[in-house]
């Protein structure tokens, strides 16, 4: 009974899986997606599911066989109904399952859906090694992999079926047909660490909307690089006239009033490069998001000669999204496009609102850099 219950659980997970492939592009479209995140789980919530079981409910009412009865007792209200409260409906109610994957399979499921590849490897940055991972059972082994458990699951199960099971006396012992082994599969593993560095423009004209798609965002981003990496670092940088390093809750937190230099924030993470992640042991990611302003054409060709001549030759990709606000420009972007429009490390993207995320995703890690 415990078998079947397991593979019941088991084929209602695939289900689960199903609906998070389905719909996937409107959890990633929407901020309330993931309940919560430990240490490897993302929670979804998904409504209408209901995990399947047996419900004995008698209702509070008198049943045949159930306690003290008198003959012309009645057994249950007419119409099968008992008696409730409130207004009558015509709508189905819901049912909300929280849902646990692990980041590796949410990743998988991502990976899928948006035709992400793999990250390539490049030198010796990305050298991998191979792991072993535990995925099965099988009936030949080496011993120092036999799996007791099952082992003895199984001696129990055949001295039942022969009826040589003394349950006053119950000796289990296995025979060479009842071994089980555990089996696994060689899982390629990158050797090499990443660092995402996150840079936001928080001058006035980028609002709470603006800043939660950036979220939605970078926890996708996150989650896929996190899939390719053994060690993911993140550093967040935030600008309006001045930029300046801060944790992941400031980042998403602050607003300025102040104008917008983008080149104080490209100066910033060159200096956090120098510092503390050289190119030769890290691959490094730069994640840029604004509504395209910046302070002036001059400050503009700053960040042109920047990018082109000292942060390029150290990143593995550059991604800027432009974020769609009722108050940018968003000149940034066409300024970019004629100097790295055939530059394979550049990748420019506008986001146009929270159902835009999937896109803009898809545009940042569909290069397999």
């Amino acid at each position: 009974m415990g078998l079947k219950i397991d593979s019941d659980v088991g084929r209602f997970r695939k289900i689960v899986r199903g609906r998070v492939r389905d719909e996937l592009r409107r959890f990633m479209s929407r901020g309330e997606m993931i309940g919560r995140r430990g240490r490897d789980l993302v929670s979804i919530p998904l409504p209408r599911i209901d995990l399947p079981r047996f419900i004995h409910d008698p209702g509070g009412q008198q049943h045949v066989g159930q306690g003290e009865g008198k003959e012309g007792d009645v057994l249950a209200p007419a119409g099968g109904q008992d008696g409730g409260h409130g207004q009558a409906g015509n709508m189905p109610g819901e049912h909300i399952l929280e849902v646990e994957l692990t980041l590796d399979e949410l990743a998988e499921i991502m990976g899928e859906e948006l035709g992400l590849p793999r990250i390539e490897p490049r030198g010796r940055k990305n050298i991998e090694e191979v792991s072993s991972r535990y995925t099965g059972i099988s009936t030949t082994g080496p011993e120092s992999l036999r799996h007791f458990k099952r082992t003895y699951r199984q001696a129990l199960k055949r001295q039942i079926a022969t009826g040589t099971y003394d349950p006053a006396r119950p000796i289990v012992v296995p025979i060479r047909e009842d071994r089980r082994y555990r089996t696994f599969r060689r899982v390629p593993q990158p050797r090499a660490n990443a660092v995402i560095l996150y840079v936001m423009d928080v001058s006035g004209s980028m609002g709470d909307e603006q800043k939660e798609i950036v979220r939605i965002a970078s926890l996708w981003i996150d989650t896929w690089l996190q899939s390719q990496y053994r060690g993911l670092e993140a550093v967040y940088v935030i600008h309006d006239a001045e930029a300046r390093e801060v944790d992941r809750d400031t980042f998403f937190r602050t607003r300025e009033s102040g104008g917008t230099v983008i080149s104080s924030a490209y100066r910033t993470c060159l200096q956090v490069i120098a510092e503390r992640f050289p190119p030769e042991d890290w691959n490094l990611y730069l994640f840029q998001f604004s509504d395209g302003d910046n302070w002036s054409q001059g400050a503009t060709e700053t960040c042109i000669e920047l990018l082109r001549d000292r942060l390029l030759p150290q990143l593995n990709l550059f991604a800027y999204g432009q974020v769609e606000s009722p108050y940018g420009s968003g000149q940034f972007l066409r300024d970019l496009e004629q100097p790295f429009a055939d530059d394979e490390r550049v990748i420019l993207h506008a986001v146009e609102g929270k159902e835009g995320i999937p896109d803009a995703i898809r545009a940042f890690l569909a290069t397999g850099r």
